[in-house]
This record gives structure tokens, sequence and C-alpha cells, in this order.
């Protein structure tokens, strides 16, 4: 019996009011459990579809049946405000740039993870139950940062701002983490211990990661299935071993050369 995909994307289109096409009808299945990752050059319409997935971008038309065995929803469809808490309960994302509150402690940062099923008056107060501290200090545990719980967010190296904004998705338990450039801000010997806990949430806690990244050197170690983007469409849908030079030249262009992450 053939299993569902966790998230079906079927002819995904986005043109922005400015007339440009971000994505141009782009079509494929993301596997429960998987390590997918998406490449291609800025500009190609990668970072555009992860917000299109979690619905910071309005798709313009197309599908995305997500379906976890329990519940099936097209969240091109999902209007009210209820459906979408759902949604981003259930699809979590990290970004680029952290997006922590500088002057706030590692853990709160990570609790913020939690407002979404928080009520509005303890959310204020940040008020939050010892389950939820308890559940914090297991997820910064998990990403080796658990002693930084008490230090200003802004007091952390970039890698260690990077893990607690995954200790913090990682908070609303989500069946599908998006991960948007999540080591393009870090420095190359960092750029592994990120990825690294990236896969040990992958791995033990069996969360499917959609990562958009530059560096194929991180790609063929870290994924396990790649799909490419070129102007908005998919070009490439595969093992990121069977990319070789050709294939390089068709996704990034004549005279483009692959730089190595070590």
């Amino acid at each position: 019996m053939s299993v569902k995909p966790i998230l079906s994307i079927k002819n995904l289109q986005k043109t922005y009011p400015n007339g440009v096409q971000a994505l141009k009808g782009v079509s494929f299945d993301v596997k429960k459990g998987e390590f997918l990752v998406v490449i291609g050059l800025s500009g190609s319409g990668k970072s555009t579809m992860l917000r299109c997935i979690n619905r910071l971008n309005e798709p313009t038309a197309g599908e995305m049946v997500f379906n976890d065995g329990k519940v099936e929803k097209d969240l091109v469809k999902l209007e009210k405000a209820t459906d979408i808490k759902w949604l981003r309960q259930n699809v979590g994302m990290i970004f680029q740039h952290f997006n922590l509150i500088p002057r706030h402690s590692v853990l709160s940062n990570v609790l913020m993870g939690k407002l979404s099923k928080t009520s509005t008056l303890k959310s204020l107060f940040g008020i939050f139950s010892d389950e939820d501290i308890a559940e914090a200090m297991k997820y910064l545990k998990l990403v080796g940062i658990a002693e930084k719980a008490h230090i200003r967010a802004d007091q952390l190296s970039g890698g260690q701002q990077q893990r607690v904004a995954i200790a913090r998705a990682l908070t609303q338990n989500p069946q599908i983490l998006l991960a948007d450039e999540p080591v393009a801000s870090l420095d190359p010997a960092t750029c592994h211990v990120v990825m690294d806990y990236l896969r040990k949430v992958n791995q033990e806690l069996g969360i499917t990661i959609i990562c958009n990244l530059h560096f194929l050197s991180l790609v063929r170690q870290y994924a396990t299935r790649v799909v490419a983007l070129k102007g908005g469409e998919l070009v490439y849908e595969g093992d990121p071993k069977s990319i070789d030079d050709a294939w390089f030249e068709k996704i990034y262009g004549a005279g483009a050369k692959e730089v190595h992450i070590n």
C-alpha cells in the first residue's frame, strides 16, 4: 500500500503585484520523515516557495495538500485565522537571521514558540506552565545549548542563536520544519554544527524538514533528496549524489563554480 506524502505541491504559482512570476507551476511531493533540500540561484523562487507553504506569502494558484495520516487539508485554501494558527503549529519555520528578541533570555525566546497555544492574557505577561518550561529546556538540551538558558540572546554567537531558533520552532511540535537558508549568515565551521542539529531533529524526532541551501557540499552531506528551482520552475528532483557537473551547470548556469564547505 502506497503511503500518501505529508505534503503534495501541485502547480504552485506566485505572481507578485509588480508582475514578477516567482513560481511558475511547481509540483513535487514531500515524503514524511525525509530531509528535503531545495537548491537554486538567488531569485530562483526558493524562499518564496517556503513562505508560500506556511502562508507568509499568499500563493496565486495551485495546491499544497498536507496529510499527516490524520488530517488532510489544502494549505492554499486556508482562510480563517484559526486555520492559519493550526498551520503555523504544524509547519514550523526557522529563518536566515534567527528572528530572536535580543534583550530576552534564551529560555524566554524558546518559549515564544508556545504563544500560539497560550491564552492571550498569559502571553502578555509571559506566564508559562512548568510543563512548557520543561519542554523548552528539553529542546535546548537537544540542540546542545541548555546551559545558556538564562543568558540574553544577544550575548550568543550566530550559530548559537540559530540553535535557539531551532529549539523555539520545536516547541510548536511541528510535523514539518521549514528552514530558509539557515546557515547563510554563519561561518563555515558553524554551518556544520547547525546542520548536524537539524539532522538530529529529523532523525531523532522524525520531523520532516524542507531546507533551502546554497552549497552543494552541504546538500550532498545532509539531504535525503533534492529539488532544484531555476527561474521559478522545477528543473531537478532526485538524489543529491546524482547532481554531476552537467546538472550543476543546468541548475546554476554556464561558468558557475561550486564552492565547497569542509
